[in-house]
Parts: structure tokens; sequence; C-alpha cells
């Protein structure tokens, strides 16, 4: 009896654990399922601020049931696998480069003057010049600053290639005055009040437009000038009588004034090459007085005829680069002296060149490539290098061009032409050199055909 009455109370315990083991079990499984809802909130949440998942990442999350895992396993890996996932996106945003942000560019603000304040001049010289380069201390004390001063060389002023804009102060004791390759725009006086030593000038590559006429009365006994490649519209006026060589090529030069060269009777060396010189610049008395003169250079200019009125001492005549189409008669029969004669790329043909016009007994050097000839011109047996390339040439006979003849040749050697060096190349001619150009031109080294 009593053993029935334990065994029932036994059951009856069981029973009550049983039904409270159920209970805290469904307890615990809402609780897990309160918190896999929350978790996979926070989860969309979180790749919703991030912006790198799609959301389709939020269903990829909520794995499907893998046979043999309860449900709190379930959760637990799926919380693994949420957290893993924000802590690479955190890892991601601390090892991206911050972008860099672009400032808004700033203006200056204007500034205003005091009232009380004068206004500010304006700057006279261009802003592009670079600032001048100041040479080294000296031992001479009267030595610019701009300047260098050899002591090896105490009659020498360097001042080439410093930036300057203006000359400065010229000591007593110079000589030799270096300026080229400089930003200076005028020659005044001012700078040679004591430079009255000065024979050689050199103001190549600058911006000079005018020399004022006062400063060769400073410097009466200037040999040297040079003044290429800068801005001067016409010859400089006042040139001493003392100057012996005058560059003034690469200007802008249009105009001789009247009397510019005379009293020049030293000059040997007058260099115009490429300005704007036409046939209405040069007069009859234009080169007159300049006795002296031994080179004179008007190549690449704007000339259509030879100048007029060479001087007759003249040995070296350049006229490359023009529009010359005719050479007067005995144009050349005064100059007992010339030597060189270069007469390239012109418009020159058989109608613009009389005959027997080179056949001059001084001439060495004939140079006339680049022009319309049709054959080739008399020469004098004197000649030495005859430069006929390029023209239009189609036969070449030795006897017609022969200055002498064979018999004269073979009866005195001395009267054999000089000629050794022949330039045919860019004619309409083709090889074989005719025989009786070889034998009537027997000192020929060279022959470019």
């Amino acid at each position: 009896m009593h053993e029935r009455e334990r065994q029932r109370e036994r059951e009856r315990q069981r029973e009550r654990e049983r039904v409270g083991r159920a209970g805290l079990g469904q307890r615990e499984t809402e609780e897990e399922r309160g918190r896999e809802r929350q978790r996979r909130q926070d989860a969309n949440l979180g790749l919703d601020k991030r912006g790198q998942y799609q959301r389709q990442a939020g269903h990829e999350l909520a794995l499907s049931p893998i046979p043999g895992l309860t449900m709190k396993a379930r959760a637990g890996l799926v919380s693994a696998l949420v957290l893993f996932l924000l802590m690479g996106e955190v890892s991601t945003q601390r090892t991206r480069g911050k972008k860099p942000t672009k400032r808004p560019p700033t203006t200056k603000k204007p500034s205003v003057a005091k009232p009380g304040a004068p206004a500010q001049p304006e700057p006279k010289e261009p802003t592009e010049f670079p600032p001048v380069i100041l040479g080294p201390p000296s031992a001479f004390p009267d030595c610019p600053r701009e300047c260098t001063c050899y002591p090896s060389y105490p009659n020498a002023l360097n001042c080439e290639n410093r930036n300057i804009r203006v000359i400065p102060t010229i000591p007593f004791r110079t000589h030799y005055l270096y300026l080229q390759n400089n930003y200076i725009t005028e020659v005044t006086e001012g700078a040679f009040v004591n430079a009255t030593e000065v024979r050689w000038i050199n103001l190549a590559n600058n911006r000079i437009h005018q020399i004022n006429k006062q400063v060769f009365e400073k410097i009466p006994a200037l040999l040297y000038l040079y003044a290429q490649e800068n801005r001067l519209k016409e010859i400089p006026s006042g040139l001493p009588a003392s100057l012996e060589q005058l560059r003034l090529s690469k200007n802008r030069i249009s105009k001789i004034p009247a009397g510019a060269f005379s009293k020049m009777g030293n000059l040997t060396l007058l260099d115009l090459y490429y300005n704007q010189l036409a046939d209405s610049d040069l007069g009859a008395n234009t080169f007159k007085d300049l006795k002296s003169l031994v080179q004179l250079n008007l190549a690449r200019n704007i000339l259509r005829k030879m100048p007029p009125a060479l001087p007759s001492g003249l040995i070296q005549l350049f006229l490359d680069r023009n529009s010359i189409d005719d050479i007067p008669k005995d144009y050349f029969k005064d100059m007992y002296h010339l030597s060189f004669v270069r007469l390239n790329r012109n418009q020159l043909s058989d109608k613009g060149l009389p005959k027997g016009v080179f056949n001059i007994s001084t001439l060495l050097d004939l140079q006339l490539s680049h022009n319309q000839i049709n054959s080739i011109p008399m020469i004098s047996s004197h000649l030495e290098h005859l430069h006929l390339n390029h023209n239009q040439i189609e036969s070449i006979n030795g006897t017609q061009i022969c200055p002498v003849t064979l018999e004269d040749e073979l009866a005195d050697e001395s009267l054999v032409p000089r000629l050794r060096y022949l330039r045919l190349d860019g004619n309409h001619l083709s090889p074989p050199i005719p025989m009786s150009v070889i034998m009537c031109f027997r000192h020929l080294r060279s022959i470019v055909l």
C-alpha cells in the first residue's frame, strides 16, 4: 500500500519535472528566436550604412536549415558569420585612404590704397626680363657691379650675359667692351662719358632700336662695332671716321641716311646681311666714300638689281638670297681686286648674264647656284672654284667654255686654266664628263655632277 503511494508520488514528480523542462525549453527557444531576429536586423542595418554589400547578403545570412544542427547552433553560426563580416568591413574602412578634399581656389582680394598713401607708380620695364646678374667682387674700384673685370685683362670690361637693360658707366681704362646677349634697348652717351679709349664694342643680340649720335662723339677712336641681331631700322648716324668693321646683320634696317658712310675711309668690312634693304635704299653715292672697303655683305635683303657704284678695292661681294635677275654689262670692270662673288639663290638666267661678264682676271671663286641658268658662262683662266649646281644646264661643251685654245695651252703651260673645283649637281646632266672638259681644265681635282 505504502509502496504504491510512493511510486505514484515519484511518477507525479517526474511529470512535474518534465513539464517544467518543456516550459523552460520553450522559453529558451523563444528567447533564441528573438535574439536571432535582432541580429539579422542589426546585420542588415550595418550593411545598408556602409553601402558595400547588396541586400541579398541579408537573406544569405539566413542560412538554410542544415541537417543535424539545433536551432541554438544555427543561431550561433549566424552570429559568428555576421561578426566576421562586420570586422572585415571595419578593417577595410581603416586601410582605405582618405580622399583628399580639394579646397576651393581662394582669390586674393585686391589691395585698396589707403586714402593718405600715394599711388604706386607703374613699372617702367617689362616684367618678363629676368633679374640682373651681378658679377663677382673686383679688385678694380671702378668696375660696375653688373660686369666682371679680370686683373689679367685690365683693359677689358665683360658685361655679357648679365640680363642688363641699361649700359653701366664705362671706366676710363676700358678698350674692349663686351655687352652682347643682354636686354639693352637703347645706347646713350651717358655711359661713355669717361670711356674715350674704347676700341671695340660688342652689342650683339640685344634689343637695341636706337644708338644716339652723341655716343660716337665720346669714343672717337672706335675701331670695331658689332651690333648684329638687334632691332635697328636704319644705319646709325655719326659713325666715327676711325671705324674699321661695322657689323649690322640681322636687324630691321630699311634705310641708309644720306652721308651715313661719309668720311669713313678706314672701313674695311660692312655687314648688312639679313635686313630689309631695297634698290631704292642704295643710291649712287651710298658707298663711294668707302675707299678701303674689302668685304660687302648685302645677302638676304630684297634687292632686284646689283648695288650701284661699288668701291674699286672690293675683294668680297656677297649678294645671296635676293631677287636679282640682271647684271649690267661691264659691271665688274673697275673692280681690280675682286676675288669672291656670291650670287646664290637669285633669279639669274642666261638673258640677264652678258657674255664675258664674269671674265675677270682677279676672280677666284664664283658661286651661282640655285638660279635659272641654262649654259655655263664664260670664265677667266684664273678662276679656281665654280658653283653652278641646281640650275637648268642640259649640256656641257669643253671647247665652248674653255678660256683658251688647246694650242695655246700646249705652247705655254702658264696659260692652262686654273679651275680646280666644278660643281654641276642638280642640273639636267648625266655622266660621263666630256673629254674636252678634261683636256681644257687639266688642274681640275673635283667635279660634282
